[in-house]
């Protein structure tokens, strides 16, 4: 049975049909939505070998432990963000600084962006540390 009254056949009804009515909260968490109007930028595994002067095995090698993150393109070849550079010299330091070894990189890795999104949830708050960042 239809709900719709007789002769609205394309009118959408707030609360009868398929579509359900959509509040301004719902437009507000929407809005949280983004969406790329130009793709975002990527780098071969070329360039990020010549950016970060690391050979590209050890690269791959960092992708398979999942210290750096990268996507495949349409042909299966690597791609990376333009901040896999950073990551990479990251990721030297550490292991030539510290001896960690790349599971514990991986570790020190995740702590570090999850100071980072504490700071900056304190930041977006307005309150402020007494200490310096650690990073």
């Amino acid at each position: 049975m239809n709900d719709r009254p007789a002769g609205a056949a394309g009118i959408d009804w707030p609360g009868v049909g398929a579509r359900p009515v959509r509040t301004c909260a719902d437009l507000t968490a929407s809005a949280a939505v983004r969406y790329a109007l130009v793709p975002a930028p990527r780098l071969s595994l070329d360039a990020v070998t010549r950016r970060s002067g690391l050979h590209p095995d050890l690269i791959r090698r960092f992708v398979a432990l999942g210290l750096v993150d990268a996507e495949r393109d349409a042909a299966g070849r690597l791609v990376f963000d333009p901040t896999a550079p950073a990551v990479l010299a990251r990721i030297q330091r550490l292991r030539t600084g510290l001896c960690l070894n790349y599971a514990s990189i991986g570790l020190v890795l995740d702590l570090l962006d999850r100071i980072s999104l504490l700071e900056a949830a304190l930041r977006g708050r307005g309150t402020r540390s007494e200490t310096p960042p650690w990073t």
